[in-house]
Order: C-alpha cells, then structure tokens, then sequence
C-alpha cells in the first residue's frame, strides 16, 4: 500500500501533465517524420517542385485525433505495456482507413507512396518513444511520485471498502488510517496500520508527503462528520468526504473520482494541474534570467557580507514549505555570526544589535532573499507566493502558527520570494497578533485569486515597493 519512497507532494506528477507532454512529443515526432519522409520521396514521382506538404499535415491531424480516440494517452495504472502499444498499432489503422478515403474520394494516389513510408517511420519512432515513456512511468510509479497518497480517517466498513479497492486498483496509496475514537480502532485495517486519533494526525510527519485526506465515516453519522471537517479544516491538505455506496459499481466509480477529482470535498484547495504546470514554468523561466543576469550582483553582496563580518556568507533556515513540508531556505547572512535566530524565536526589531552593517542594508532592501532564487529552480519555493515562515516562529510569547486557525492554509501553495501580501503593507516581521491575521488574510487572497498575470503584476510592483518602504523594518 505504500510507495517505496515517501514523495512530497510539490513533487508528484500529475497525469494531465505528463499527457500534454506525451501528446507534444508524438506531435513533433509526426512533424520530423513529415520531412524525412518527403526528403526520402523521389522528386520524379512529383515532379520538380517535389511532394506537396498537405497530404501529410492532413494525416497528422487525422493520426493525432486517432490517437486520442484509442485513449493512447490515458496511462492508466491496470493497462500493460502490451495493450498500450495495441492502442498505439489501432490508432494507426484507423488513420489509415480514414485518410485511404480521402485519398481516393480526391483522386491523390500520387501521395499514396509519400504517406506509406511517413507512416512507417512514424509507427517505428512512436512505439520506440511510448516505450521510454512506459519504462518511466512504471519508474514513478514505484518511486511513488505517479500515485496519489492518501490517509483515511475513520476506520470504518467504507475505510475497509475504499483501502482493498486501492489495494486492487494500484491508483492510490494509502498512507495510513486515524479514527477520533482510537479507543474502539482495530490495529490495522486490511492491511494498513491505525496511526493514531485527530490529535496526532494534524501534527504528524507524514502529512507533507499526503494528497488528500478522505473522510470514510458513514455520511449518516451527521454530526461526527461535520466535528470532524471542522476539526481537520486547519489542515492544508485537501479534504474529501466518502460517500457511502450500496453496489460495488458505485463504490469503484467513488475511489476513481478520490483518485482523479474531488467526490465530495469539504475543505482544501482543489488541485488545479494546468495553473501549476504554468505558474512552474514560470518560475523555470524567469528565475533561470534572473539568476544569470543577477550572478554579478550576488558576487558583490557575497564579497561585502565576508569582508563586514567574519562568518559564513549564507545563512540557511528551516521553514515551512507546500503542505507544511520542511524546507531549507538560503539567504545572505544579514547578523553577526552565532547571534542568528534560525527560529525566530526573537523577530528582528528596529537597531537590533545583531544585524551588520550590510545586512541592514540588504534586508533593508530585500537583497539578502536574493539566494532563494535557487530554491525556485529546485522546485522548492516560488518566484510569488506567500513568504514562508521559520518552523517555530514566535510573535510575543506566543507561536505564530497557533495565532490565526486559518494559518496552515497558505501553506496551500509554495511560499514565494515576494508576494501580494508583500506590496499591499505586510512586510518584515509579524510581532503582533493583528499583523499575524493581516499577513494570513492577504496569503490566503492570494491563492484564491492565483494566475499568471496576477504573478506579473506582482512581480512589477515588488521592486518600487521595496524602494519606496523604508519604513519596514528588516
């Protein structure tokens, strides 16, 4: 039931991804078959001005539509290496029968020997290509990075139904079962081990390697159900309530729906793949200029850091990353060494002894965060996102993260090196209650209202909000 290796979840592939890859890899495959197969062609049968380039853009567009038709793209846990390439092999035989009309409804038999070699070399270039790809899957598979993990709550008849249907099915791992009565929990439930009750789920170190928590007590047991999602809604996990099903029809249709799209969610951020495959290559795209262009800027901090201070020029800390994942973040060291506070235990105040005179000037102007543009190239962190926090993190005599109940909920996206609730007032510290609740608010705004445009629109005011914010202390 587990995975060989615990993936967290900012790592997981998602199917609606690695499709829209494979399907623009078959469609440049098609393409670069078009020109070897028109190069091989002899021009005497064409004439001199060669094969016309029509016919075949026609048949990738027909082999491309027949491929999808066969499902060719649907990597399907249950399907064999063996049935995906006869998906493959009736993809190109329904073309064939497709365009063998054409060719003879419009009288372009002169096209017919061009057409039969592109197709050879598309069927040889394509199953070679969808074998990579299968090897690969059952890859991630085992490394767990292509199946969804789960924790069930509620250990149940449903719990029982919805573990031995994943069992069977292969599409989903589950991680493990808690109950809010632990005092009437078997040990295991077929197979998988009873972790422990609410209370030791919500802190417990697995949740940022989990997908979705499913709810699997009955749905008549009303009151118990909405105690419990209101008891798990600090969580930024997904949440999704099982709903019982009397056949065994209605129960498979249910775990396919926990696998692929909410059945019935009641708190978390529904995942959304298209916006996270662009706001990620957005980050690929623009963090990758920035950190060639900026390489000599960093050298000059770097330099000005070692020669102000003796000490390390990185200061590194651990904060909460997506899904409350524990991550490293990088930053130039701004405080004398052996008085840094990696976890802001003590939140820097207005001339604090412990900053340089460089770091005063870099956290100042947010220079010292420059360095984390390594953890957006590691997929880590993003460019725009809600700032992540020191594990830990105090404000007054109090952890921040016990403050606000909605606090866990910007971790529903990965933390960025700049964000909305950065140029809208709440940045630098948060060493009161109320600038815990504005910070959680703006984050919380944010990622309701994420998209790629609001990203660059963040992007252009961060650098005059920093220039204009001298006020802020850093």
């Amino acid at each position: 039931m587990r995975p060989l290796t615990l993936t967290p979840t900012r790592r997981r592939l998602h199917r609606w991804t690695l499709r829209a890859m494979l399907r623009l890899g078959d469609a440049a495959i098609l393409v670069t078959s078009v020109g070897i197969a028109m190069a091989m062609v002899s021009t005497s049968t064409f004439g001199a001005g060669g094969p016309s380039a029509l016919p075949f853009l026609v048949a990738c567009g027909v082999l491309s539509w027949s491929l999808g038709a066969v499902d060719a793209y649907g990597l399907g846990q249950a399907e064999s290496y063996g049935l995906h390439l006869r998906r493959v092999a009736a993809a190109f035989g329904l073309s064939a029968l497709l365009l063998s009309g054409v060719v003879i409804a419009f009288g372009a038999t002169s096209s017919i020997q061009g057409l039969a070699i592109w197709f050879a070399i598309s069927f040889l270039l394509l199953c070679a290509v969808h074998s990579l790809w299968w090897n690969n899957l059952r890859t991630w598979r085992r490394s767990g990075r292509l199946t969804p993990n789960i924790v069930v709550v509620g250990a149940t008849a449903n719990a029982e139904r919805l573990i031995r249907r994943a069992l069977a099915s292969g599409e989903a791992a589950v991680l493990g079962v808690f109950d809010d009565r632990l005092g009437r929990a078997p040990a295991d439930i077929a197979g998988v081990p009873v972790l422990g009750d609410t209370n030791a789920l919500i802190g417990h170190p697995i949740m940022p390697y989990v997908d979705r928590l499913v709810i699997t007590v009955s749905s008549v047991a009303r009151s118990r159900v909405r105690q419990l999602v209101e008891r798990l809604s600090v969580l930024p996990n997904e949440i999704m309530l099982f709903v019982d099903h009397d056949s065994e029809a209605g129960r498979a249709a249910a775990l396919a729906r926990i696998i692929d799209t909410p059945l019935a969610r009641v708190s978390g951020e529904p995942s959304d793949e298209r916006r996270a495959l662009v706001k990620r290559l957005q980050d690929l795209a623009v963090g990758a200029v920035a950190l060639i262009v900026l390489t000599p800027v960093l050298a000059v901090i770097a330099i000005a850091v070692r020669l102000d201070s003796p000490g390390p020029v990185l200061f590194r800390q651990r904060r909460h990353g997506f899904n409350n994942e524990e991550i490293v973040v990088w930053k130039f060291r701004s405080m004398r060494a052996g008085l840094s506070d990696p976890e802001s235990a003590r939140q820097v105040r207005a001339a604090d002894d412990r900053v340089t005179r460089v770091g005063r000037f870099i956290r100042r102007t947010s220079l010292d965060e420059l360095p984390q543009i390594i953890n957006v190239l590691k997929g880590e962190m993003s460019l725009v996102g809600p700032r992540p926090h020191a594990i830990g993190m105090r404000t007054g005599d109090a952890e921040s993260a016990r403050l606000v109940a909605d606090y866990a909920h910007r971790h529903r996206m990965k933390p960025g090196i700049t964000g909305w609730a950065a140029i809208n007032g709440s940045r630098g510290p948060v060493d009161t209650p109320e600038s815990v609740r504005l910070r959680v608010a703006l984050d919380i705004e944010y990622i309701e209202r994420q998209s790629f445009w609001l990203d660059l629109l963040i992007m252009v005011r961060t650098l005059p909000c920093l220039l204009g914010d001298a006020k802020v202390v850093r």
